[in-house]
């Protein structure tokens, strides 16, 4: 595992639960130490997973970082190995990686995942797999350590294209979330009975499941996808859909909150925060009716 940030340490504490071998590196040291507290093996650099690993997965926070560790990669000299790019990342950095890669006798999958920081915890995960069928096939067991399904969607970048499609539902139905919830709030509803009962109905969906709890009881600050990092996906969102011309009104609409998130310093906050922003908007958190007196 070669990045062990809030996904890469969920996956890779569950593939030691799976029963594998897990060597992982992070330029983190503290990531390293939660790495070996999960029974993995921290390592030094990329050349020592290359050394160790035959299959390897990537969670990278960012294009730069990409390119950085298939450089590192090349040095080591990872010929045969097959890896899974997880990450949500332009297309082109990783059509570029694959081609980096491949030049050097390794194979790279597209495969970002479905599913929060809280999700993967739980292996409540789906591995959108794209690329090579037969690389595919050999990573199955890999996959099948951390995540709870994978959907094969064909040629490589197809993953990624179909990680932005679940996005820009996420990016909605969260924001949903925090509106429906506020507005029974102001109605004098007690919201963990909100969420208890819409999500159990047509109107619940998984955002509202994962993250209407969080927004309840403000627990933003133990984030599962930060804001600052939420804003890169949105960005990508916002290119494919000008790229494709498609008309979204309703994720349009939403990135103003996001941003407002971003501008009342929630960056390092889980996107849960967009509940503030609204309470933000009406003034600020109802305060907490006092109880009535028995007549």
């Amino acid at each position: 595992m070669i990045g062990l940030g809030i996904m890469g340490s969920a996956m890779s504490a569950n593939l030691v639960k799976a029963g594998f071998q897990v060597f992982g590196h992070d330029p983190v040291a503290a990531a390293r130490t939660r790495l070996k507290r999960a029974g993995g093996t921290p390592c030094a650099g990329v050349a020592e997973v290359v050394k160790n690993c035959g299959r390897i997965v990537l969670s990278l926070p960012s294009e730069a970082a990409l390119d950085a560790v298939c450089a590192e990669l090349v040095a080591a000299g990872g010929r045969g190995r097959v890896l899974a790019e997880t990450s949500t990342l332009p297309e082109t950095a990783k059509l570029r990686a694959r081609d980096t890669l491949a030049a050097a006798g390794m194979t790279l999958l597209d495969c970002p995942l479905s599913g929060t920081g809280a999700q993967a915890l739980t292996r409540d995960l789906a591995v959108y797999a794209s690329g090579d069928t037969a690389a595919i096939g050999e990573f199955a067991p890999v996959f099948d350590g951390f995540a709870r399904v994978r959907y094969d969607v064909g040629a490589f970048g197809n993953g990624i294209r179909m990680k932005l499609v679940a996005n820009l539902l996420v990016a909605i139905h969260n924001l949903s979330t925090a509106e429906a919830i506020l507005l029974g709030e102001r109605s004098g509803l007690d919201a963990a009975q909100i969420v208890r009962v819409v999500a159990d109905g047509a109107g619940g969906s998984r955002m509202f499941q994962v993250r209407g709890p969080m927004m309840v009881d403000r627990s933003w600050d133990q984030a599962t996808m930060k804001v600052a990092i939420w804003q890169k996906d949105m960005r990508l969102i916002q290119e494919a859909l000008q790229r494709t011309d498609t008309p979204a009104p309703l994720f349009a609409a939403s990135m103003p909150i996001y941003n407002a998130a971003m501008a009342l310093g929630h960056g390092e906050d889980d996107t849960a925060a967009v509940y503030a922003v609204l309470e933000r908007m009406v003034g600020g958190p109802k305060p907490a009716r006092k109880a009535r007196r028995a007549s």
